[in-house]
């Protein structure tokens, strides 16, 4: 487990690297962090992915500069479907191509804000399959989703904020005809999977907004096992 730099178009870029035991070559995953960024918690979640057998990179796309500026920018490319965050999860994808261990096959997980960054990465970028935890879906999901590779995809059901989300993604991924896995928790809000506690002033925020963030133990350790299976399928089979 290691902090890494890789090339990107707009420069050098941090992120944080693990590495699966033994010395096989194995596949990759890159981890797309939630609005909080580059934090403990992803590195914890990142370590779990290595866990299950892969190579796991989560690049930092705010990288120390002005949370609400960058937040901004991410949404403003995360609507657009294009920028330097974009361009930034297709060159970690080429890292772990390029990476001494690599098997040749890359995933994408990503989890809230960086749920709907691995979304639209799905048909964006040539990854073999993505995991969408909790993350946005366009209203034009059908359209943009047409010729992605398989996801698996899990929602809190008392999660307001992401509400009607998994219905959408549901319906255009039948009609892009792309394989899925999709399921709703109704015991667990938003960020059900994270490992941290939010601060204080954040939980009380969420609870206003109908969010009720935090971790979900059940929900958590079977939307684990769903990834695990659906990512061994899909990366190391075939």
């Amino acid at each position: 487990m290691t902090d890494v730099t890789f090339a990107t178009p707009d420069g050098q870029r941090n992120a944080y690297l693990a590495e699966p035991t033994g010395a096989e070559a194995r596949p990759g995953v890159v981890v797309i962090h939630e609005l909080f960024g580059l934090n403990e918690d992803i590195r914890v979640l990142t370590d779990r992915v290595a866990s299950l057998g892969y190579l796991a990179l989560a690049p930092d796309f705010f990288e120390g500069r002005h949370w609400t500026t960058c937040l901004r920018g991410a949404f403003r490319q995360l609507s657009a479907g294009s920028g330097e965050f974009f361009d930034a999860i297709e060159a970690a994808r080429g890292y772990l191509c390029d990476h001494e261990r690599a098997s040749g096959k890359v995933g994408v997980i990503g989890f809230c804000l960086g749920g709907g960054f691995a979304l639209l990465a799905a048909s964006a970028y040539p990854f073999t399959v993505a995991s969408v935890n909790y993350g946005e879906v366009p209203d034009d999901a059908e359209r943009v989703l047409t010729g992605a590779c398989p996801i698996v995809a899990s929602y809190g059901g008392r999660d307001r904020s992401m509400r009607g989300r998994p219905e959408r993604l549901q319906q255009a991924l039948d009609g892009a005809g792309v394989e899925h896995d999709i399921k709703t928790y109704p015991a667990a809000g938003h960020s059900f999977l994270s490992t941290q506690p939010y601060p204080k002033a954040v939980r009380a925020l969420g609870t206003v907004m109908g969010m009720h963030a935090g971790r979900q133990d059940e929900s958590a350790d079977d939307a684990w096992l769903r990834i695990d299976a659906f990512f061994s399928t899909h990366l190391r089979g075939g």
